[in-house]
C-alpha cells in the first residue's frame, strides 16, 4: 500500500486507521507530514505516545471517525485507508488534492480489491491493484458497528 502511494518525500498524507502506529512511522519517513485518524481512543493514544517516544514529531494522531477524513488540514496529497470500505467515501475525494492519490481496500466485508484512485480535476482514475481482505471500516461512511 505504501508503494502504491508513490511518495516523493514532501506530501501531506492522511492515514485512516492508525492501529499500532507502524504505518504512520513509515509514512513519516517517506513524506512531509502525516495526519492519522484512529477510531479507538486507547489505540490512538498508545500509538501517539509510542511515535513521540521514537522521535516521530511529524505525525499527528487524532481520535475520531476516519470515514469522514480530516478536513481541517485538507487538501491531502495522499490518503491511505487501512480498513475495508464499501466504496471510496465522498469526504476523502473532497479532501484529496488535484493529482493526489488515494489507496484503499474497497469491497464487501469478506473480500476487497486494493484500489488506487488518482484525482484528476472533477474525475477519478481507478486502478485495481489486486485482491485483499482487511478489517471493516466503521463509521459514517463505512459499516455500522454490529
Amino acid at each position: 500500500m505504501t508503494e502504491a502511494l508513490r511518495l516523493n518525500g514532501d506530501e501531506r498524507v492522511l492515514e485512516i486507521g492508525t492501529g499500532s502506529g507502524y504505518q504512520a512511522a513509515i509514512l513519516a519517513e517517506l513524506s512531509g507530514e502525516v495526519y492519522s485518524i484512529e477510531r479507538f481512543a486507547t489505540l490512538g493514544e498508545r500509538a501517539s505516545s509510542l511515535l513521540a517516544d521514537l522521535g516521530y514529531h511529524g505525525v499527528t494522531v487524532l481520535v475520531g471517525d476516519g470515514s469522514s477524513g480530516y478536513p481541517e488540514k485538507a487538501p491531502y496529497d495522499r490518503i491511505i485507508v487501512t480498513a475495508a470500505c464499501p466504496k471510496i467515501a465522498d469526504p476523502w475525494v473532497e479532501q484529496l488534492a488535484d493529482g493526489g492519490i488515494l489507496v484503499a481496500p474497497v469491497g464487501d466485508r469478506w473480500g476487497q480489491t486494493l484500489t488506487r484512485v488518482t484525482k484528476r480535476g472533477d474525475g477519478l482514475d481507478h486502478q485495481n491493484l489486486g485482491g485483499c481482505v482487511f478489517v471493516p471500516l466503521i463509521g459514517e461512511h463505512g459499516w455500522d458497528c454490529d
